[in-house]
């Protein structure tokens, strides 16, 4: 069992009163931005490459996946209310539902097949990179870095 001590019990409390509740929303959309503008030139580049190549697949789907973690990692980080996992999560989640409904109308309008389990089994890989990130995001903090705009 942890016990606080009077400076983390301080630390919580100025968190607390400068952002009441659990979630920050700024790094929220922090991490969303950060996804999304990595992550939908990616996608629309490698429907254009349309690859037949193995190899290539696994490259692009896992820098697709990275810039997942970037996002989630920098939502983890930025935020101040002392949830990490729960921002990174929450944001790798809800960019991939954004990017995967643009690309779901695509393929409709396009009269395309949606590949339903697909689409499930990359969420669930979002959202362990989500975790990836939040780790990352939350060490940073413990570390003792701080983003520029959190500097006093």
């Amino acid at each position: 069992m942890h016990v606080m001590d009077d400076a983390e019990r301080d630390r919580l409390e100025r968190i607390e009163a400068v952002l009441p509740g659990r979630w920050d929303t700024a790094a929220l959309r922090s991490g969303a931005s950060v996804c999304l503008t990595l992550v939908l030139p990616f996608r629309l580049l490698a429907v254009l490459i349309d690859s037949q190549s193995s190899a290539v697949n696994f490259v692009l789907f896992a820098l697709f996946l990275s810039f997942f973690e970037v996002g989630a990692g920098c939502a983890a980080w930025v935020q101040r209310v002392g949830f990490p996992l729960s921002h990174a999560l929450a944001t790798a989640a809800a960019s991939y539902v954004i990017a995967e409904l643009l690309f779901i109308v695509i393929r409709l309008i396009r009269g395309s097949e949606i590949p339903w389990m697909g689409i499930l089994i990359t969420f669930s890989f979002v959202a362990l990179c989500g975790l990836v990130g939040g780790v990352l995001g939350s060490r940073l903090q413990a570390q003792g870095f701080v983003p520029s705009s959190q500097r006093r």
